[in-house]
């Protein structure tokens, strides 16, 4: 390390020092399970085939919806129901993944660079594991930077234990443009 480089990695230009601007979001979606035996299970951009869908306005994946607030949150645009709000007809069965590549655009041209997301999927069904590589794929793709996700189960506790739904929590880093210390 050079005597002009500090341990963030930010260089020392005159008497400041400009560091990344590295922010922070976080995501959270639930849904809860339809009684529609025609609506399907989307998660991360997945169809769980036999599995029953959840009910929303779109098309409901509670994963895309949670990485999507994340982003949202990290470069401060509001939410997703800002954003794509459930009151507008265009909405309706909307693909959330298509919905999530317009928030990684809208967090882009506000400067930022997306890091990374992870998310957890907290459900007793369907199993997540299963699918893990694949929705990985699809939220990477759709964000243009490294999407993680885990499944997670609430062991029989509460509405999500009792199979009634499905919920997502989602942290995200995103990187700005350099903010020099001690600015005026």
């Amino acid at each position: 390390m050079g005597p002009h480089a500090d341990l963030a990695g930010g260089e020392m230009t005159g008497s400041r020092q400009e560091l990344p601007r590295i922010r922070v979001g976080q995501g959270f979606d639930v849904h809860r399970f339809s009684d529609d035996p025609q609506r399907p299970l989307i998660l991360g951009g997945c169809e769980f085939l036999g599995e029953p869908g959840l009910v929303g306005h779109s098309d409901a994946d509670a994963v895309a919806h949670a990485v999507a607030d994340a982003l949202l949150g990290a470069a401060g645009l509001g939410d997703i129901g800002q954003q794509f709000p459930d009151t507008d007809p265009q909405w309706k069965d909307a693909d959330s993944i298509q919905l999530l590549k317009r928030v990684a655009e809208l967090v882009t041209q506000a400067g930022y660079a997306i890091g990374n997301v992870d998310c957890s999927v907290v459900c007793e069904r369907p199993k997540i594991a299963p699918r893990k590589a694949e929705m990985q794929h699809i939220l990477s793709e759709a964000a243009g930077a490294p999407v993680t996700v885990s499944g997670r189960r609430a062991e029989g506790l509460g509405a999500i234990g009792r199979v009634e739904g499905i919920a997502c929590f989602a942290v995200a880093v995103i990187l700005g443009p350099t903010d020099p210390l001690n600015a005026p």
